[in-house]
């Protein structure tokens, strides 16, 4: 076999829908570059697909136009498995958007190779230092708390903590997108790739943090349209809290506070501590001021009232 010209992505994956959200999702880990390329196919509101091992690529697309016509997620398996002559060597894994499962682990994949499908999910590894990593997967990911993106990372750290790939570890992805359907097909909620590193799923968690964190802003902002503000700057304090590397989080907000809300007092409070340890300090504030200038601050004095306000 030419392994040069063959798409051998051994590896470790979950593919999962939450039933509360309805989101639907990929992680994947491989010592390997982009393994984000290869591995995770999904689609809103329709379903999500894991294609590993000796990877038919194909089988993503193919499995996202099967779902689509509403094939539950076993059928998509068989149908797959059946008409692929390399079937022996695949690894491939499907959930739909009603939570239905399929998994296939071909007798030729390398071990320690298996998959274990629970509710809503499925976890399958390959070529594994231990067998014991694909258990460790399912265990993690049940009994881990949060949203659909933090509980998959339980389940890559978790096989990683057995030993994950016999080679080592250096890419890592994580996408997850949402369970509504009618969302354009380009929309995630999640997408978020490691591509070469010492420790990917370690990295590829602090990328979900930081990613939390902007889908927590957002809700504020979403908040704060419907008319609830204190619930919003609740929010928007978590997500600040949750990310404090990411200066524009509390930079944005001051701007929506000083411009659409005319509350100079709040936007202030948020910026000053945004700008405290920022080189870039006059940077930030000369930008208030452009945004003014072009139009971004709609009220009339917002950008010297808030400028004023900062000290």
């Amino acid at each position: 076999m030419n392994f040069h010209h063959t798409k051998l992505f051994s590896t470790y994956s979950i593919v999962a829908r939450d039933p509360a959200t309805g989101q639907m999702g990929v992680a994947v880990e491989t010592h390997q570059m982009c393994v984000g390329s290869i591995v995770g196919w999904m689609l809103p509101g329709v379903g999500a697909v894991a294609t590993q091992s000796l990877v038919n690529v194909s089988f993503g697309p193919v499995a996202l136009a099967m779902l689509r016509e509403g094939v539950a997620a076993p059928k998509i398996i068989e149908g797959l498995v059946a008409s692929d002559p390399g079937a022996d060597r695949r690894q491939v894994a499907v959930v739909d958007a009603q939570g239905q499962v399929g998994a296939w682990t071909g007798s030729g994949c390398i071990a320690q190779a298996s998959h274990h499908m629970g509710e809503g999910y499925s976890v399958q590894a390959n070529m594994m230092t231990n067998a014991t990593v694909v258990q460790a997967m399912a265990t993690a990911y049940e009994t881990t708390s949060g949203d659909l993106a933090q509980r998959m990372m339980a389940a890559l750290a978790a096989a990683q903590a057995e030993g994950g790939d016999i080679r080592g570890m250096q890419s890592a992805a994580l996408k997850v997108v949402p369970g509504e359907v009618g969302q354009p097909d380009w929309h995630t909620d999640y997408d978020l790739r490691v591509d070469e590193h010492e420790n990917p799923v370690v990295e590829l968690a602090r990328l979900v943090r930081l990613r939390r964190s902007q889908v927590i802003d957002q809700r504020g902002y979403e908040a704060l349209k419907d008319g609830k503000r204190d619930q919003a700057l609740a929010l928007w304090a978590e997500a600040r809290a949750l990310a404090p590397e990411l200066e524009e989080t509390g930079y944005w907000q001051a701007m929506t506070l000083a411009d659409t809300h005319a509350d100079i007092s709040a936007a202030a409070a948020i910026l000053r501590p945004v700008l405290a340890s920022d080189a870039r300090r006059e940077h930030w504030i000369d930008l208030i001021r452009r945004l003014q200038a072009c139009g971004l601050l709609e009220r009339a004095g917002a950008a010297e009232e808030l400028i004023a306000a900062l000290g």
